[in-house]
């Protein structure tokens, strides 16, 4: 069976999309700073695509002759968003998600939890040594 011309189109949409996103554009090219920490962007890439199209009869024959073949008439679309989402920042024993979002409080409250967390602990085992009488005093 001959391949209907609509599969033709799906088939050039597809492999222009294949062509336009790749692991590269959802992840990118890491850059190294001269501190030694990397960098990488990190986007949202999101893909569309439709294809239709119909066939249709170009006339009747007249009397005794065979109608023409119907014609095809159809086309295919695509489209591709890349929005930044942010930076993988890994360097000095730690990695960190730097997001381009101006509304990332929360996210940026969350990275410094566990520096709150390790003061906190510091301060409380500090005042637990002060009253059990075995604070060293700092030089």
């Amino acid at each position: 069976m001959s391949e209907h011309p609509i599969e033709g189109l799906m088939k050039n949409a597809m492999e222009s999309i294949k062509e336009m996103v790749d692991v590269n554009t959802v992840v990118g090219d890491p850059v190294e700073t001269p501190d030694g920490s990397v960098i990488i962007p990190i986007s949202r890439v999101a893909c569309g695509f439709a294809a239709g199209g119909g066939d249709y009869q170009a006339g009747e024959g007249g009397r005794g002759q065979e109608s023409p073949p119907p014609s095809f008439g159809g086309g295919s679309g695509a489209g591709v968003s890349v929005q930044p989402m942010g930076f993988l920042v890994v360097g000095n024993g730690q990695i960190r998600l730097l997001p381009v979002d101006g509304n990332a409080m929360y996210d940026r409250l969350i990275d410094m939890m566990p520096n709150l967390i390790d003061k906190l602990q510091a301060i409380c085992n500090r005042d637990k040594n002060k009253e059990q009488g075995t604070d060293t005093p700092v030089i």
